[in-house]
């Protein structure tokens, strides 16, 4: 068995896009694809997403044919604990590789790169100079506070307060303060942790729905904040974990998204303004509220997320038939 994957990382987070070595995916709609590749193909996400040739955090792309009108590309998101629904850096590092790989024809200054994923369609704008892609940002399907200013008591917490967003994704936001936390000061550990215990009793405690389909009607994650929720030229920091206590190292692009919708909805920023969030490993997206929008019956946003993308390398993989640890493992 052979592999082919090209790395690239934003904001420090990892993206191993697929170039090589799965069977065509059937025709369907992109969330039918995602089902036969979690239902049939999930063998080939552990061999590229764990230990020995990944890791517990590692974050992948498989690019699928497109359903949408109007899509250049359509992908599927894979991680430690199965496929995603939305990925705002996957889609940073896509948009500048479908300008570098020739899926879409190079304007200068901005080339538009349509990108279907499982939420809806995502809108890229990259940066060309020169010839060269750069930064890249992108709006993102509508995004939504779900329900604010939420309570529940948690073991060795007590009392945490929390909103749901939907990005793309539907995320716990709690401040970190109410965990006895601090950016800088403890342990990447322990936000994991207390992400974690607050994600755990929200899935088993708070049904979700979506006004799409039921299949992206699940907590993705949570996002830890600083707290610095209202609007100001201050950077403002969190930590989202998600998937099975993955910790992305970027801001994380439907993260941003919801926290934007759940600012705008709680009146902490106007449209237009532009925030910068910064992550647990120090990388910077901008975000700004483009403009408000409809998701069924909620009120909602269309937010502008950006950031930039970096390669890594071009690998080939093996898998050797008598290597069973060569199928994927996980040690945490």
């Amino acid at each position: 068995m052979t592999l082919t994957v090209v790395d690239m990382h934003t904001g420090g987070e990892p993206l191993r896009i697929v170039t090589g070595g799965y069977p065509r995916i059937p025709k369907g709609t992109i969330l039918e694809k995602r089902a036969y590749v979690r239902d049939h193909l999930d063998h080939l996400r552990k061999i590229l997403m764990f230990e020995p040739r990944g890791h517990y955090d590692m974050y992948g792309a498989l690019l699928v044919e497109p359903d949408l009108p109007g899509a250049d590309l359509a992908v599927l998101f894979m991680h430690n604990e199965g496929y995603s629904t939305m990925c705002g850096h996957a889609i940073v590092a896509l948009g500048r590789y479908a300008i570098d790989e020739g899926l879409v024809a190079k304007q200068e200054p901005i080339t538009t790169v349509n990108i279907e994923a499982p939420c809806g369609l995502v809108v890229a704008s990259v940066e060309v100079l020169d010839g060269k892609a750069g930064a890249v940002s992108f709006e993102s399907v509508p995004a939504f506070l779900l329900a604010g200013d939420q309570q529940i008591e948690l073991t060795g917490y007590g009392k945490i307060g929390f909103d749901i967003a939907y990005g793309g994704a539907f995320y716990a936001l709690a401040d970190c303060h109410q965990f006895g936390l601090e950016f800088g000061r403890d342990r990447v550990r322990d936000f994991v942790d207390a992400a974690t215990t607050l994600t755990n009793r929200l899935k088993a405690e708070f049904p979700l729905s979506h006004p799409d389909h039921a299949d992206l009607a699940f907590l993705y994650g949570t996002i830890l904040t600083d707290g610095r929720d209202a609007f100001s030229g201050e950077v403002t920091k969190n930590i989202c974990v998600f998937a099975e206590a993955e910790v992305d190292r970027s801001p994380t692009g439907s993260g941003v998204t919801a926290r934007l919708a759940a600012m705008l909805a709680k009146g902490e920023i106007a449209i237009g303004q532009t925030r910068t969030f910064e992550s647990i490993a120090g990388s910077h997206f901008s975000g700004a509220v483009a403009r408000t929008a409809r998701a069924g019956p909620h009120e909602a946003i269309i937010a502008r997320v950006g950031g930039r993308a970096y390669y890594c390398g071009r690998t080939e993989f093996i898998v050797e038939p008598d290597d069973e640890l060569g199928r994927g493992f996980l040690l945490r």
